[in-house]
């Protein structure tokens, strides 16, 4: 491993302290507080949105060293984003993409298949355009989710794609070794994403959860952004899935 990976602090610990790191989906909800949480650990952060004004404000906080508004669905414009980086990397972070919860009778094929693909072809696109960008021994991670594991009603495109990450992470991790590739798996957390998802139904979804959760309380953005950013520290790490879902898998139906 480089040098250039393995800052650590005054105690030994491992250290974003002058490390590079990029946060897809950066705008709101855990890729934020994932570029909060790496800009106060001395990180130079570089943030991408789809929203340019979101993006924006976003920026005004935390001062990176670079933004980028597109959508990272666009394999085109991600090209074009790996491209224009001005210098090599050591972490990768992907937020980007969203749940398809649709029962069969109301499934519209088309939708489903831009659904899955995107989200596999927006992995494989950083995997693919970061290669000579991210230095031996950084990260690329990415986020799934835990809930389509059970097999539900309206869970069809969520659950093949639950099973699909994990996969592909592992193989990513042996064709772009030496650099790392992980994979976080979470359950619900509280994000803007969560309540426009959910509308009047969030306030109702937090005290259930908070009442059954082991751990009773709501998983939250900075929650799995310390998760993260702990992955991109311990170079120990590779190919595997990280579950965050405050026991959420351990509830009875």
């Amino acid at each position: 491993m480089s040098a250039e990976t393995s800052a650590t602090d005054a105690g030994g610990r491992p250290s974003l302290a002058g490390r590079t790191v990029v946060v897809i989906g950066a705008s709101a909800g855990i890729g934020l507080e994932t570029a909060r949480q790496a800009r106060a650990g001395g990180a130079r952060v570089v943030m991408t949105g789809r929203d340019p004004e979101r993006l924006r404000r976003a920026a005004a906080e935390l001062d990176p060293v670079g933004t980028a508004a597109f959508d990272a669905t666009d394999t085109d414009r991600l090209r074009e984003f790996f491209d224009g980086l001005p210098g090599p990397v050591d972490h990768v972070m992907v937020t980007a993409g969203a749940p398809s919860y649709r029962p069969l009778d109301e499934l519209d094929l088309d939708d489903a298949r831009r659904d899955f693909g995107d989200r596999l072809a927006t992995t494989l696109g950083v995997a693919l355009h970061s290669r000579g960008k991210v230095r031996d021994g950084g990260t690329l991670l990415f986020i799934g989710g835990t809930g389509g594991r059970r097999p539900a009603p309206g869970m069809a495109v969520v659950s093949a794609m639950t099973a699909a990450l994990p996969a592909l992470v592992a193989n990513l991790a042996l064709e772009l070794a030496p650099v790392r590739v992980n994979l976080i798996a979470a359950g619900f957390v509280d994000t803007p994403l969560s309540a426009a998802l959910l509308g009047d139904r969030l306030e109702a979804r937090r005290d259930e959860l908070r009442a059954t959760l082991p751990i009773r309380r709501v998983v939250g953005p900075a929650d799995v952004a310390a998760l993260a950013v702990h992955l991109m520290c311990n170079d120990a790490l590779t190919g595997a899935t990280y579950d965050i879902d405050g026991g959420q898998q351990l509830l009875p139906h």
